[in-house]
C-alpha cells in the first residue's frame, strides 16, 4: 500500500511529524521531490530536529529511507544533515539514493542568490538553495544524475563541456562574474561520487518490488499545494510538483498502487513566502504578531530560512482547493492547541472578487483582486495541547474542527494538540 502525505497549502504544515507518526507502521518512507528549501520539523525523544532533504522515517529504525528521483539532492547538505542526528543520538537510519536522482551543483546556488539580487525588490523570495536553476537544467537535459558520476570522464567532461557553453554566457554576460572552471566542476562531481556511493541503488525496482510484497510505502511531499508550478499561485511558486500524484513520477511508485492521500493542513494559515505574493486571510498588526509569537513551537519562523512566517485566519477556500488538487482522502489538521488564547477565532469561508462571492480557488490573476469573507467561531480559551483522546477536546474546539471539515470537503481524521510525537488525536 502507498500513501502520500502533502501540503494542504503553502507548506509548513506539518507533514514531517505526520509522516514520522505514520512510519511506526510503514516500510519505507520517499521524500519525492524539492530539496534543502524548506523544512520539516519534528520533536520527538531525541529531540527537535528541522530537516531539510532526509525523509521524516529517519528516528525510525524499521524504516527504509528513500532520496527519491524527483529531488533536487544537495550532497553537502545531505550528509551534513545524516551527521547531525547521528551525532545527537539517533541510530544510524537506513538510507537510499536514488540512481535517477539529480545533484545540485554549487553554479545552481551561486545563479540562485546572484538572479535574486539582480531582481531586488522584484524578487521571488527564494531561499537561495540553487532549486530553480537545479530544475531549469534537469527540464533542459543539462543536469547530472547521480548515475552520471560513475561514468568515465571522457563522457563527463563533455557533458561539463556542454554545460559551460551555456552558464559562462551567464556569468560573464549577465552577472559580470568569472567564468566557471572544467575542472574544479569535475574534481567536484567526483567528490559527489565518492561521497554518495555507500548509499546509491536502484530504488525503482526496490519500490516495485515492496509494492507487490504488498510493504507499506509512505511518499513524503514537500510544501504543499498553492506551491505546485502548475495548479499553484504562480509564478510566486517552487519549480518541483508538490502534488501527490506526482509521487508516481518522483518516487518512481507505481500510479495504481497510492490508495491513501493525507493532505496536512494548520489550524490556522501560515506562509514563509514572499510578501509580494497573495495571502488573502493574513492577519498584519498585532493580532499577526501574536499568532506568530504563539505558531508552532516557539513561533512561527521557517524551518530552513529562520524568516518570520506570514500568519492568518484559516483559508477555507485555499484549503478545500488544495485537498482537491491532492485528491485527499483524510486530513491532518496540525497546531489546533495554537489557538487556546482566542475570545473569537475567524474562518475566510468565501472570496469576494469584483463583488461576487465565491468558494473556489481562483487563478493567480484573479487572486491578488480577493478578500476575504469570514465567519466567527467562538475559541475555548484553554489550554489543550498534549491531549490525546479527541472527546476530551472542548465542544468549542470539536465544533471548529466540525466547521472546517464541513467547508474542506474532506475529512479530518487525525488532530494535532502539539509539536511533539505523542500529542495527537485520532477523529473517526
Amino acid at each position: 500500500m502507498v500513501k502520500a502525505i502533502v501540503g494542504a497549502c503553502w507548506g509548513d504544515e506539518g507533514k514531517g511529524k505526520i509522516t514520522d507518526v505514520l512510519a511506526e507502521d510503514s516500510d519505507i518512507v520517499v521524500r519525492f521531490q524539492g530539496g534543502s528549501n524548506a523544512g520539516h520539523t519534528i520533536i520527538n525523544e531525541y529531540g527537535k530536529f528541522a530537516l531539510h532533504q532526509l525523509p521524516s522515517g529517519v528516528f525510525r529504525q524499521n524504516i527504509t529511507n528513500i532520496i527519491g528521483n524527483g529531488v533536487a539532492l544537495s550532497v553537502e547538505n545531505f550528509l551534513k544533515e545524516v551527521q547531525s542526528v547521528v551525532e545527537r543520538g539517533v541510530p544510524t537510519p537506513k538510507l537510499l539514493v536514488s540512481d535517477r536522482c539529480q545533484v545540485v551543483m554549487p553554479y545552481h546556488k551561486e545563479l540562485d542568490g546572484m538572479e535574486e539580487a539582480r531582481l531586488a525588490a522584484k524578487s521571488f523570495g527564494s531561499t537561495k538553495s540553487g532549486i530553480a536553476p537545479f530544475y531549469s537544467d534537469k527540464y533542459a537535459k543539462i543536469g547530472f544524475q547521480v548515475s552520471d558520476l560513475f561514468d568515465d570522464k571522457d563522457s563527463i567532461m563533455e557533458r561539463i563541456d556542454h554545460v559551460l557553453g551555456l552558464k559562462n554566457v551567464l556569468y560573464t554576460e549577465l552577472y559580470h562574474q568569472k567564468p566557471l572552471d572544467r575542472e574544479e566542476i569535475y574534481e567536484k562531481l567526483m567528490e559527489y561520487k565518492e561521497a554518495l556511493a555507500p548509499y546509491v541503488a536502484d530504488t525503482t525496482t526496490l519500490l516495485h518490488n515492496a509494492v507487490k510484497e504488498g510493504k507499506t510505502v509512505l511518499l513524503e511531499g514537500q510544501l504543499g499545494s498553492l506551491k505546485d508550478p502548475d495548479l499553484g499561485i504562480f509564478p510566486m511558486t517552487t519549480s518541483s510538483h508538490t502534488l501527490a500524484g506526482f509521487g508516481c513520477v518522483g518516487a518512481a511508485a507505481p500510479p495504481t498502487a497510492i490508495e491513501d492521500v493525507i493532505c496536512v493542513t494548520k489550524a490556522y494559515s501560515s506562509s514563509v513566502g514572499s510578501n509580494t505574493e497573495p495571502f488573502v486571510s493574513e492577519l498584519l498588526g498585532a493580532e499577526g504578531d501574536e499568532l506568530r509569537r504563539r505558531g508552532g513551537d516557539k513561533g512561527e519562523f521557517g524551518a530552513t530560512t529562520g524568516r518570520p512566517r506570514r500568519v492568518g485566519w484559516f483559508d477555507a477556500v485555499a484549503t478545500k482547493y488544495g485537498c482537491m488538487v491532492q485528491g485527499a482522502t483524510q486530513v491532518a489538521l496540525t497546531c489546533l492547541d495554537v489557538l487556546g488564547y482566542l475570545d473569537e477565532i475567524k474562518v475566510c469561508t468565501g472570496y469576494d472578487i469584483g463583488g461576487k462571492i465565491t468558494t473556489d480557488f481562483p487563478v493567480p490573476a484573479l487572486l491578488d483582486q480577493a478578500k476575504p469573507v469570514y465567519e466567527t467561531l467562538p475559541g475555548w480559551k484553554c489550554d489543550i495541547r498534549g491531549i490525546t483522546e479527541y472527546g476530551k477536546l472542548p465542544q468549542a474546539a470539536r465544533d471548529y474542527v466540525d466547521f472546517i471539515e464541513k467547508h474542506i470537503e474532506a475529512p479530518i481524521t487525525i488532530v494535532s494538540t502539539g509539536p511533539k510525537r505523542h500529542e495527537i488525536c485520532y477523529r473517526k
